[in-house]
């Protein structure tokens, strides 16, 4: 029998991972398989025990489990302990090692794939949640003159620049107080695409020759994008490259064998 490995999430229907990972495998000759698990709101611990007692090997964690993922871990890596979240959860024996792999995946897309060098930029992360808690720490480490987080619900925000205070220059800011502000890099990591809608943007927030990014994906330019393409943004990406990339980290993991992205990448972009 071959090697079961899922993503769960929810939703979890308009997931690509399956696909790359059938391309990881096939390239690297590995005997397995992968599916999507769709866990009830209030049922992820129940269905991610149901996956390792039908012999499940490991798991992609997507919105909105990343923080319960953390908690289901008996082992983290030093990322996942620095992100207090989890991406990716493999089944050691009796343990469950929770890393995770999403600030490495960004970083790979945005700075190799894209060509984009973060050191003294102005750099703003939209959201608080699972995803922007992973890719905090990366993008502290290259180095940028600021790292601002705007998020709904502010204390969330606050929560995340007091605990990364020591690791860079760090600020949490109300949306209000983005009127007047400019940013080079401007990151979508909530969920607002998958519904269709965009977070409390003011206009006027993109700086010259700034790159767009949102973690989601769709058929098109998400809502996000829209808005930073009507804002006369030209550079526009979303999450297809950090997808692939963080899934290339979490195959390596699994495998041991590091799989070839760039490939996966175009075929996805063009048949968005």
């Amino acid at each position: 029998m071959p090697d079961h490995y899922a993503v769960i999430g929810n939703p979890v229907a308009h997931s690509k991972s399956p696909l790359i990972h059938a391309e990881f495998s096939r390239q690297t000759g590995q005997d397995m398989r992968y599916g999507t698990i769709l866990a009830p709101m209030e049922g992820f611990f129940l269905a991610v025990a149901d996956f390792w007692r039908h012999g499940g090997k490991g798991l992609n964690v997507t919105v909105p489990f990343k923080l319960e993922a953390f908690k289901i871990a008996t082992r983290l890596t030093g990322r996942a302990e620095a992100a207090q979240a989890v991406n990716t959860l493999v089944l050691e024996g009796e343990a469950i090692l929770g890393d995770n792999t999403d600030g490495a995946g960004l970083l790979q897309d945005i700075t190799v794939n894209l060509g984009v060098a973060l050191a003294g930029k102005r750099i703003l992360l939209i959201g608080a949640g699972g995803a922007a808690r992973g890719v905090i720490m990366p993008l502290l480490e290259r180095e940028p003159c600021i790292l601002a987080i705007a998020n709904r619900t502010q204390e969330k925000a606050y929560d995340l620049q007091r605990q990364f205070a020591g690791s860079g220059n760090i600020v949490a800011i109300d949306y209000t107080d983005l009127h007047g502000e400019q940013f080079d890099l401007v990151i979508n990591a909530t969920s607002a695409s998958l519904h269709g809608e965009l977070p409390p943007l003011p206009t006027g927030i993109f700086a010259g020759e700034s790159l767009a990014y949102d973690m989601m994906y769709g058929s098109g330019h998400t809502p996000f994008l829209q808005f930073a393409k009507m804002q006369g943004v030209a550079r526009l990406a979303d999450g297809v490259g950090m997808l692939v990339e963080q899934a290339a980290e979490s195959f390596f993991l699994w495998r041991g064998i590091r799989p070839r992205t760039h490939g996966i990448i175009e075929t996805l972009r063009s048949h968005a």
